[in-house]
């Protein structure tokens, strides 16, 4: 065989266990998803478990060698970047998400900042204590300092698009406590965001105090341009890309017109791009190209309706299974690991569920209406894996702590639905029964 008739059966080969992985990861996720929403959980609950399902911790174990032909059958790479470009999309989705209005409402202002604040501070001071003890045993060779600052960024998130699903679901996103958790939710994300930037550029200076002012500086100048610069060109290229689709009157390109889509993913990889230039992780990029459109509500709702679905459907599962691809609960192979993880699980709860309770008592909510908002603010879902996908690709978390966090990150999400179903009707919100 000749050495391009090799390099093309070697394609098709690539081709065709990669085509076989998206189809087992997309109609597993639909199954996830549909089960979930039959036990009365978000579907993103169901394809997060199915994603660690279809890893070492369960697939691997049943079926080793039929594991072994489906997923690594030929280099991870292709998965990889599909993973990564669906994290840049979904990423610049959630940026959209972000509703600044609603930062700026005067109405239980005291009680949106105090939650905000009590639900970082804390969680993140656990994090940070549990990361720097238990680094020389549960990650070892890992600097204490990076370790515990994942950590506690991981403590800290609050997993804001499903948050607002589960709240949708429950018809609460008007009430009082649901406007409060979720803009304390979104103060949450931003700052923790900014936090995530801000350890990664660290441990990747690192811890240099030179280099890592330098890249901060960097990163800093980055949002002022893209604030000032790059949003008011975005801006101004959509009300041009809606008059002439309006003035040709074509029927369905009103909103997002083909050229328009195509210079608005140009633009995203381009932010992409940017923040991977400056040392930090591509998906920053296209979180901040969402949140300085975060406004343009016409455009928000046709990337919905013509793009979101398929990120949802398509990059998400895969984004899910590549992270269970690197969980292995089996890696919590004793006693002493499993009582790590639980108080892992038990710090991160009391952290966020906690000190949401306390805030929102001292801001004069009610009893219940504290333990509402708590569960709300625990939710870490999503945002969770994110974060600790970061923090394992530049090695400051160990396979054992990164299994630790991802149990985490589905414990207080799965927790979520059930406390709201039992708390809501006792503030008189109505519940319906699945």
């Amino acid at each position: 065989m000749s050495a391009s008739a090799l390099a093309v059966h070697q394609t098709e080969a690539m081709l065709f266990f990669t085509l076989v992985q998206l189809m087992v990861i997309i109609l597993a996720a639909r199954l996830g998803g549909e089960l979930a929403q039959r036990f009365g959980q978000s579907p993103a609950v169901g394809e997060i478990i199915v994603g660690i399902l279809l890893g070492p911790s369960l697939f691997g174990l049943l079926a080793p060698d039929l594991f072994q032909t489906v997923f690594h059958s030929t280099p991870a790479a292709p998965m990889q970047m599909l993973s990564q470009i669906g994290l840049i999309l979904l990423m610049f989705q959630i940026g959209l998400e972000f509703d600044f209005a609603q930062l700026g409402e005067r109405n239980h202002r005291r009680a949106v900042t105090s939650i905000a604040s009590a639900s970082l501070v804390a969680p993140f001071a656990l994090g940070f204590g549990f990361g720097w003890l238990t680094a020389p045993r549960l990650s070892p060779g890992v600097d204490p300092f990076a370790s515990a600052l994942f950590i506690a960024t991981a403590f800290s998130i609050t997993a804001l698009p499903i948050l607002g699903r589960i709240m949708i679901e429950f018809s609460i996103t008007r009430l009082p406590v649901g406007v409060i958790a979720i803009s304390a939710a979104a103060i949450n994300d931003v700052i923790g965001w900014l936090l995530l930037a801000l350890v990664t550029a660290l441990a990747l200076a690192a811890f240099n105090a030179h280099a890592f002012a330098f890249k901060v500086t960097l990163v800093g100048g980055f949002f002022l341009v893209w604030w000032f610069v790059m949003r008011p060109l975005m801006k101004r290229v959509i009300r041009a890309s809606q008059a002439k689709s309006t003035l040709d009157r074509k029927p369905g390109h009103g909103k997002l017109s083909p050229n328009l889509l195509g210079l608005l993913l140009a633009a995203i990889f381009l932010s992409a791009t940017t923040t991977y230039q400056l040392g930090i992780f591509a998906i920053f990029g296209g979180f901040m190209m969402g949140v300085i459109l975060y406004d343009e509500h016409a455009l928000i709702e046709a990337w919905k309706e013509r793009v979101g679905h398929f990120v949802t459907v398509f990059f998400l599962p895969i984004f899910f299974t590549y992270t269970g691809l690197r969980t292995n609960i089996g890696t919590l192979d004793s006693l002493a690991a499993w009582g790590w993880c639980g108080l892992l699980i038990l710090l991160a709860t009391l952290g966020k569920f906690g000190a949401s309770y306390l805030a929102a008592r001292w801001a004069g909510m009610s009893h219940v209406e504290g333990k509402v908002v708590g569960i709300m603010m625990n939710t870490r879902a999503l945002m969770e894996l994110i974060v600790i996908n970061v923090g394992y690709d530049i090695g400051v978390i160990s396979q054992q702590v990164f299994t630790m966090l991802v149990l985490m990150a589905i414990f207080s999400t799965v927790i979520t639905t059930p406390g709201l179903r039992r708390w809501l009707p006792e503030m008189g919100v109505p519940v319906g029964r699945r």
